[in-house]
């Protein structure tokens, strides 16, 4: 029987590893974002809708340029997240910009143990979901912070993506969560030549796992879609086909690249 890495412990260590490549890297643009830049894309900004005054918790803030984005917006926002040198910059970020966020250092399942309230809206984008072996846990929490009324938000890269070897050549994995991925990352998405050789633990999640999960827990879909661009140009040799839309050469308009949904609890 195989047993569960200690993919907490081996992922913290990542995130704290790459935080301070991804602050000061082209990638997150941390200068134009302190300046006033929103970090947040059309795709999310249209499923948030006015966001002023409400109660929004962020899973997985990684160093919070989202999360302040929400908080310029007039959200009131708690971000959590794994990494404790990301909530250390998050709450130094916070602290400069003069914001009124709040950061708690959590990995999602224990988030119980130090959270205890509802919110309006339950937001997570982007690169999240593979990092959790348990998606029925996942989608416990979520339900479990998102008060009667409220909703969730969700943006994540479509996981026909993760099917592919990192130069998108051949299939490499299956599309259904049916292995645990222990790999060696070199470097990071926002800089290729950052100094990182560590180890990473994740796991495949099709969309049926995704949604299923979330309905069991009182959520309601109201919207879903899919596009062939991703927001990020954070897989090798994209191509930028207009400004912040990019695509795999070769495979233009043919793959779907993010998907993303809205989902409100009776």
């Amino acid at each position: 029987m195989n047993t569960l890495p200690d993919y907490i412990a081996i992922n913290k260590e990542l995130w704290n590893a790459k935080t301070g490549h991804h602050v000061n890297s082209d990638f997150y643009r941390n200068e134009q974002f302190l300046a006033g830049m929103n970090s947040l894309n059309d795709i999310e900004l249209g499923l948030l809708g006015d966001v002023a005054g409400k109660r929004i918790l962020h899973l997985q803030c990684h160093f919070g340029q989202d999360t302040l984005s929400l908080a310029r917006m007039g959200a009131i926002v708690t971000g959590i997240d794994l990494s404790d040198t990301a909530i250390a910059k998050a709450r130094e970020q916070n602290e400069l910009l003069g914001l009124d966020a709040t950061f708690i250092c959590s990995n999602v399942y224990d988030l119980p143990n130090v959270l205890n309230e509802q919110f309006d809206i339950v937001f997570t984008s982007y690169g999240t979901i593979c990092w959790l072996p348990d998606l029925a846990a996942w989608a416990s929490i979520v339900g479990r912070y998102v008060q009667p009324g409220g909703c969730f938000v969700f943006a994540d890269f479509h996981p026909v993506l993760w099917m592919f070897d990192n130069d998108f050549t051949h299939v490499q994995y299956s599309y259904f969560n049916k292995q645990t991925i222990e790999e060696t990352e070199t470097g990071t998405y926002a800089d290729y030549n950052a100094d990182i050789n560590l180890n990473s633990v994740t796991w495949n999640h099709d969309q049926a796992e995704v949604l299923q999960n979330l309905l069991n827990n009182q959520l309601q879909l109201e919207r879903f879609a899919e596009f062939d661009y991703s927001p990020y140009a954070c897989f090798p040799k994209v191509t930028e086909v207009a400004p912040r839309k990019y695509q795999i050469p070769g495979m233009e308009g043919k793959l779907p690249m993010v998907y993303a949904l809205r989902m409100r609890k009776a």
